[in-house]
């Protein structure tokens, strides 16, 4: 993916902007610009990363990632052939304990996807979060492999 055609966006919206301001401002404008690249370039490879980090996230079988060639990213998914889903975790155990009501929030958009995943289990979205939170807590600790800043590649010398 080339980058360059948003910079240039970006340079000729700031242009534009300025344009106003006179001649003066819009050197100024032009320069600022410029000098601006390095880092806006470096923030539109973060926020693929950040994307491809959460693309990786809601895949069950895929790594996506980010790679640098030159000054072009390149994403890249992996397909993992081997993959098998997690056997379900045994449903809480009944103690005859008392029920308690409790407050979740969450983006709306974890919200979809918990209600589309546990619809497509045939269960309720608060059977399924009870079973989720006990696999949580009685579960093993699954170390978290993924940084939503990693940026990887290749280079040449």
């Amino acid at each position: 993916m080339d980058l360059t055609p948003y910079l240039e966006t970006l340079r000729a919206d700031l242009a534009a902007a300025a344009a106003p301001g006179g001649p003066e401002t819009t050197r100024a404008a032009e320069l600022l610009g410029h000098s601006l690249e390095p880092s806006a370039r470096l923030a539109l490879l973060e926020a693929l990363a950040d994307a491809a980090a959460e693309i990786t996230t809601r895949l069950r079988d895929a790594t996506v990632e980010v790679r640098l060639r030159g000054r072009e990213a390149d994403l890249v998914v992996t397909q993992h052939a081997d993959f098998t889903p997690p056997a379900a975790p045994p449903p809480p155990p009944v103690d005859g304990g008392d029920l308690t009501r409790l407050t979740l929030r969450m983006p709306e958009a974890l919200k979809t996807h918990v209600e589309q995943t546990a619809a497509a289990e045939g269960i309720s979205v608060n059977a399924w979060l009870v079973r989720a939170v006990t696999a949580a807590v009685n579960g093993p600790a699954v170390p978290q492999t993924r940084s939503s800043k990693r940026i990887t590649g290749y280079f040449q010398a």
